[in-house]
């Protein structure tokens, strides 16, 4: 398995990575990782507005998922039934919005092989834009990253629903919905700072770089 995933994407990735760099001027290895980060993202784009377009749809039936939550707020297998009748009947799946996440998760596995034994095999130089070592942790673009991060999150094509509260053990309960998209627009940011500094940098980059293409990519479709 570990040699599969080798062939397919670990190999191909730093060929890529050492062609860029031995073309570009002054052979910048940060220059290099952005260009190959925007190609992978053109490569991956179909599916991240395949995503951006079913998070509109679902963002379209929030009025009847607020209905059913109500009707059938103290029967969660009710709740349940229905609301997967709906996404049925809408042709929708809910989780196809993280199907670019799940396509990412392997390339982002492979660039951070490629970055932490591939650099030194290859004999390229790790210091970027003539200051940046890509090869060490820099807590300074992990906090950029996880800002941006937080930037997509905001950007996301959601809207806030009206507040659905339903009595729960004589208490209000809040629409979950509106809580989950309040608690991910905070914990996205946090983990990316979190992991962010443990990475070396030139996998920052790429992620940074990523993250600002997924905005761009958002706006555009949205528009």
């Amino acid at each position: 398995m570990g040699q599969i995933f080798n062939t397919i994407l670990i190999q191909p990735l730093l060929n890529l990575l050492i062609f860029f760099y031995n073309v570009i001027p002054f052979h910048d290895l940060g220059l290099a990782i952005i260009i190959l980060t925007i190609i992978i993202r053109l490569i991956l784009s179909p599916f991240s507005r395949l995503g951006i377009k079913s998070q509109k749809k679902l963002q379209d039936l929030q009025p009847k998922l607020d209905e059913i939550k109500k009707k059938h707020a103290g029967d969660m297998q009710k709740q349940s039934a229905a609301m997967m009748n709906l996404y049925r009947e809408n042709k929708i799946n809910p989780f196809s919005s993280c199907l670019l996440l799940l396509i990412q998760l392997p390339v982002l596995i492979a660039f951070f092989k490629v970055l932490n034994t591939g650099i030194a095999s290859s004999g390229l130089n790790p210091i970027a834009f003539g200051f940046l070592n890509l090869a060490r942790v820099n807590i300074f673009l992990a906090g950029i990253t996880a800002y941006f991060q937080y930037l997509q999150m905001k950007s996301l094509p959601t809207k806030k629903p009206e507040p659905v509260f339903v009595e729960k053990d004589g208490a209000k309960d809040e629409n979950m919905a509106t809580r989950m998209n309040k608690q991910m627009t905070i914990m996205m940011p946090f983990m990316t700072l979190l992991i962010g500094v443990t990475l070396p940098s030139g996998l920052m980059i790429y992620w940074l770089i990523s993250t600002i293409f997924s905005i761009l990519e958002q706006k555009l479709f949205i528009k």
